[in-house]
């Protein structure tokens, strides 16, 4: 089977297309014929060897890890002896990053706990966009406490890197609980924030969010742009900042001050930590009732990987890259 595998860390230029050998399903895996999977920042990351806890996790030298790829969409082609959720035939979706990665692939391998069934409203492009990105939208909010809210209790929520695949998921379900939201990003992509329904958006080439004078019940912080003591700043007295991913120097930051403001003030900082597929039942259930939409930037062909991660890389993307595997009617 065609594959794309990398076997040394650096950019783009290290993944290369391969054949290599068909997995094969342990007894509580299924092989999943894959037809989408989506980029995320976790393969960006893992793909340069940074930060340096992901070369403890995948290989200190060079990775052991060979096939990235987590949130993957696909039909399943063969169950093990003791898989009892799906057989062959079905629809799936889900985030693999516990469960081998491999879905920058033909077909790869997963425990069945790492999928749900794909909903028939999404295409497979769309299903691969979800998990990870979506998820930690999902999982911030929830730690961030926001919930349905009355109008006039609406509360103050800013989306720090609101037009990338986590952001444009958070900002609508945020709108969906009758938030006052705020989206943060450049200004090419403010069109698109808009679009989403923010009441406010923030071009951080031009404003400082930290710095202008407004506080807000939840930050939710994609980007980790701002040193934790100014985001601290931007809170109410009784605000909550929840930090799901970017510079590993504000995480440690984060990691050494947050327990410390949390104890001596209302003010109550903390870094999510990520559980891959909970909540995923929920996020459906939103897409399917037209809360929420996946907001899907490019799709390139499984041949022209090099050439999504330099666009994901380049920072342009609006929303999620997406790449897409094409099966001859003899795979």
């Amino acid at each position: 089977m065609k594959a794309i595998v990398f076997q040394q860390y650096g950019s783009p230029d290290f993944l290369q297309l391969k054949e290599v050998e068909k997995p094969v399903p342990k007894d509580n895996e299924v092989l999943i014929k894959v037809h989408a999977v989506s980029i995320n920042e976790w393969d960006w990351a893992i793909l340069h060897g940074v930060p340096f806890a992901n070369r403890l996790a995948y290989g200190l030298f060079k990775p052991r890890l060979q096939i990235l790829g987590a949130d993957v969409a696909g039909r399943i082609e063969a169950v093990g002896n003791n898989v009892r959720r799906f057989r062959s035939g079905d629809e799936v979706f889900g985030d693999l990053c516990r469960s081998g990665w491999g879905g920058f692939a033909e077909y790869t391998c997963a425990h069945e706990k790492a999928l749900v069934p794909k909903p028939a409203s999404l295409t497979y492009e769309q299903s691969a966009s979800l998990p990870q990105a979506g998820l930690l939208a999902v999982q911030g909010l929830r730690k961030g406490k926001l919930q349905q809210q009355p109008v006039h209790q609406a509360k103050k929520v800013l989306i720090n890197g609101a037009s990338g695949g986590v952001g444009t998921i958070a900002v609508q379900i945020a709108k969906s609980c009758g938030a006052e939201v705020t989206g943060v990003c450049s200004t090419a992509k403010m069109e698109l924030v808009r679009s989403l329904g923010v009441d406010h958006v923030i071009d951080y080439t031009k404003e400082d969010f930290t710095k202008n004078g407004q506080q807000y019940d939840l930050i939710l912080d994609v980007k980790a742009t701002h040193p934790v003591l100014d985001c601290k700043h931007a809170l109410c007295p009784a605000g909550v900042y929840i930090l799901v991913g970017g510079a590993s120097s504000v995480v440690n930051q984060l990691m050494l001050l947050g327990p410390l403001i949390s104890l001596t003030s209302k003010k109550k900082m903390s870094l999510l930590l990520y559980k891959p597929n909970k909540g995923l039942d929920y996020l459906i259930e939103l897409i399917e009732s037209g809360k929420v939409h996946p907001v899907v930037d490019k799709i390139y062909p499984l041949s022209e990987t090099v050439d999504a991660f330099r666009y994901y890389g380049d920072g342009r993307a609006r929303g999620k890259v997406v790449i897409t595997v094409a099966h001859s009617a003899a795979s």
